[in-house]
């Protein structure tokens, strides 16, 4: 505990000395003054907490003193104790309370009570300054808080604005996202549409055309005749062409991955290129030689190549260029999955399109060319063959600027070879079996089964039908012959897959096509090397894929 200042005046020195010997157990710094000129001198210059003040003094008494030191700012507080050596009327004690003294001390003077007073005063006087640094610390603290919180106040406005930024950029990258996400659904549930179109336009195109190539052998010799029916089974296989390039869009044909050499490939169709585009489109190509090989089908890459050359002819009118790309990116479209892909972009400066036709470019026949220049399922073929790669594709155009094609396609990092379909040469002559064969034919279309069952017949065997796979599975339940089972992938309630895992089970040596409109199946079901053959085939694609099905029980015959 620090020691305060008491000052005592009185100009009696022996007043002075009791008054100091009655204190000193205090342990205050006591300080002495004889007259008001000496009392001033030492509040002028020393802090003073407590003040004893004689009332009776010769050169001015100590009301007088008091009113002087109110007068003074700096001690207009300061408690001031009246000591008496006589006692004092009530008037006088009125008059000193009202000059400023807090408290009187009469004679005799009782050491305690003097030594009570004083200490009071003296621990009020430490506590009121204690109070006023704890003040003026907390006025310095709320100071520095204030300026913390205005700091803090100007960095959360910073973070605020940060954070609205941010969540305007969120929103307009979800606002892409989600019309980005609409517009794969569209063009998913588009896809699911043209694959059942086109799956069931094979099955009309299979009986369309086997009659027809049946109809052709038993027609007699007419030049006419037969140059009609030649022109109606060259439509269907118009129509086969067209039902290919439906299902590429609906990504259920069937592809035949490998490691491709893109510069390779395109150096051996830019010969076929520029002649579709024509001499005044010139062909410029940026395809580095260290470019890693792409997962992807060869031959359908190619034919994506073409129809996105002639989409750039056709928009290059008055001539130009068009420029193929390509290189490893590391950024790619968020709805590919993790791995390495190459870019792969095909540019031309033409007439460009706008934002309304760049968002249906993709849709299976939608074109803004005239009638008769196209039927609008080019980009669709690239879209699906695309996404059915494990890949993705990107349409940006600016109206008068041009249009860039842009394709991610899969490094070839781990490749699983696809069985092909049974495509045999369509010239090769037909080699009937030495005798005829016990063939079980299923399908739920009748007109398949007709053609199918019509064909075999021609070739000289002894077909069942079967329109389900239950009723398959019943034809065996009788115990009736079969040399072999040609049946349909895509039916109700069991599959033509489904069906083959319970005849192999059964019968193991049974051999067994698999015919579908698409080829959904290429996962093989478990199946290993089953034959399958593509809707609509033709009476010799279906000779060769049963010679290959029965070339051991050929053989033993």
């Amino acid at each position: 505990m620090n020691p305060v200042n008491i000052l005592l005046v009185d100009d009696q020195p022996a007043k002075l000395l009791s008054y100091e010997v009655i204190l000193e157990e205090l342990e205050e710094n006591l300080i002495k003054a004889q007259s008001a000129r000496e009392a001033f001198e030492h509040l002028l210059r020393t802090e003073i907490a407590v003040i004893l003040v004689d009332v009776c003094m010769p050169e001015q008494d100590g009301f007088e003193l008091v009113s002087m030191i109110r007068q003074h700012p700096r001690y207009q507080n300061t408690p001031i104790i009246f000591v008496s050596a006589v006692m004092l009327a009530e008037p006088d004690r009125l008059r000193g309370y009202a000059v400023g003294a807090v408290d009187y001390v009469s004679v005799p003077i009782v050491p305690e009570v003097l030594r009570a007073k004083v200490r009071v005063f003296a621990d009020l006087y430490r506590k009121t300054r204690e109070l006023e640094r704890l003040n003026a610390e907390l006025e310095a603290r709320v100071h520095q808080r204030t300026a913390e919180l205005e700091a803090s106040a100007a960095q959360l406005r910073e973070l605020n604005e940060e954070l609205e930024h941010r969540i305007d950029q969120r929103t307009r990258e979800r606002e892409e996202a989600l019309a980005q996400l609409f517009e794969a659904q569209k063009l998913d549930t588009i896809g699911h549409l043209t694959g059942g179109v086109a799956h069931d336009f094979n099955n009309l195109l299979m009986a369309v055309l086997g009659s027809l190539n049946l109809l052709k052998k038993r027609l007699p010799p007419d030049e006419r005749s037969e140059r009609l029916v030649t022109n109606a089974i060259q439509a269907a296989e118009r129509g086969t062409a067209l039902t290919q390039r439906l299902l590429a869009f609906a990504r259920r044909q069937e592809l035949k991955p490998q490691a491709v050499d893109f510069l390779r490939l395109f150096e051996n169709v830019e010969d076929l290129l520029a002649k579709a585009v024509g001499p005044r489109i010139e062909i410029r190509k940026s395809i580095p030689a260290d470019l890693a090989p792409l997962l992807v089908d060869s031959n359908q890459l190619e034919l994506a190549l073409l129809n996105l050359f002639v989409n750039a002819r056709d928009a290059l009118e008055s001539g130009g260029a068009v420029t193929v790309a390509a290189a490893a990116e590391e950024s790619r479209p968020a709805s590919l999955a993790g791995g390495n892909y190459i870019r792969i972009s095909v540019s031309d400066d033409g007439e460009g399109m706008d934002e309304a036709t760049v968002s249906r470019a993709a849709e299976p026949f939608f074109t803004t060319k005239g009638v008769g220049k196209g039927t609008g399922l080019g980009l669709s073929m690239v879209h699906g063959l695309a996404a059915q790669s494990g890949g993705s594709i990107q349409i940006s155009s600016v109206r008068g600027k041009g249009t860039t094609i842009c394709l991610w396609l899969p490094v070839a990092e781990t490749f699983v070879k696809v069985l092909p379909a049974v495509e045999p040469p369509a010239t090769e002559p037909l080699k009937p079996s030495s005798r005829p064969l016990a063939i079980l034919v299923v399908d739920d279309d009748a007109l398949v089964r007709t053609g199918t069952v019509a064909m075999l017949e021609d070739l000289g065997h002894l077909p069942q039908e079967a329109s389900s796979a239950s009723q398959a599975l019943e034809f065996f339940a009788g115990g009736q012959d079969c040399d072999l089972v040609i049946t349909d992938h895509a039916m109700p309630g069991m599959t033509g897959a489904e069906l083959a895992r319970h005849l192999r089970s059964s019968f193991p040596g049974l051999p067994i096509i698999l015919a579908s409109g698409y080829a959904e199946f290429s996962e093989d079901h478990g199946l290993g090397r089953m034959l399958r053959m593509k809707k609509p085939f033709t009476q010799e694609q279906l000779q060769a894929a049963m010679d290959q099905a029965l070339s051991g029980k050929v053989a033993a015959a």
